[in-house]
């Protein structure tokens, strides 16, 4: 499974970015999906994940009302709608799949099998 984050940029504050994550494999429709970011530290933060139906999704408390996590199983895509952003949302984002199978979206990065190279974004205050 290859996954391949595009969409990142400079936006100003309030400003909006659709992130979009293009998956190979054909069985992209039974992977759940997720974004995690991570600004400079060590830590990766859980943003958003959604299960392999489009049927379930999480949010992360920061940007629940914000953000939107979507997929299109048959373009093997996963998309984040991020608006209203602040500078806080400032981070390199990354997409994640699940291969498990159960359809759970996952909040934990230990939780996923495969990780995009990430995609940067810079909100300007």
């Amino acid at each position: 499974v290859q996954l391949s984050e595009s969409g990142g940029g400079v936006v100003q504050a309030v400003g909006s970015l659709r992130l979009t994550c293009a998956a190979s494999g054909r069985t992209f429709r039974w992977f759940n999906m997720g974004w995690f970011r991570q600004a400079p530290g060590p830590e990766r933060e859980f943003v958003a994940a959604i299960g392999w139906s489009g049927g379930r999704s999480y949010y992360a408390d920061s940007v629940k009302g914000r953000f939107t996590i979507s997929r299109n199983n048959a373009e093997n895509t996963v998309y984040l709608q991020m608006n209203s952003l602040k500078a806080e949302d400032t981070a390199v984002y990354y997409c994640a799949a699940d291969t498990t199978g159960n359809e759970m979206p996952r909040v934990t990065e230990y939780e996923y099998d495969y990780w995009g190279q990430g995609t940067q974004v810079t909100v300007s205050s």
